[in-house]
């Protein structure tokens, strides 16, 4: 069985609209945990890097992986890869905006080489202040800590950076 390239790509595009369970504003795609998608004859082989080596989430996410790979028509074989480590650069600009829609700090992007990161406060994402302060290095999940900001007084969570 020959697959085209149009059916790799719409399963590409199928998996990677698949919802985190964490996260159900953002899909594993908007997170960047996808890191690959490739047909075999009839078997669909995707490649997973989950946002931290211990996520409880890892093993739903392989099984609605594999639960949309079934309903294409294909064997699933779901791998998960820790190398390299995933890094919050891998969220998309969408899944940015679906984090700070849904009232979550995305993180900020990685330095530029040769440069010096600077620190500063999370922004608070419904108002935009800096005026903002940790509450929980931990929040409702592993990759996220608590904040309140001190200018809208509205608790929030942050993705942690990675």
């Amino acid at each position: 069985m020959v697959t085209s390239t149009a059916a790799e790509a719409a399963l590409d595009r199928l998996i990677r609209d698949v919802d985190d369970p964490e996260l159900p504003h953002v899909t594993i795609g908007d997170l960047g945990i996808v890191r690959s998608v490739d047909i075999a004859g009839d078997r669909a082989i995707v490649v997973l890097t989950p946002t931290y080596s211990g996520c409880p989430a890892t093993e739903q996410i392989r099984d609605d992986v594999a639960a949309a790979v079934i309903d294409a028509g294909f064997v699933a074989d779901v791998r998960i890869a820790l190398h390299p480590a995933w890094s919050t650069d891998w969220i998309s600009d969408r899944g940015r905006e679906r984090l700070r829609a849904a009232g979550i700090t995305p993180p900020p992007p990685a330095p530029e080489p040769g440069t010096v990161p600077v620190d500063l406060p999370v922004p608070c994402p419904r108002c935009g202040s800096r005026r903002t302060r940790l509450v929980s290095r931990f929040g409702a999940t592993a990759c996220k800590a608590s904040y309140v900001c001190n200018t809208c007084t509205e608790p929030f969570e942050a993705f942690k950076a990675l």
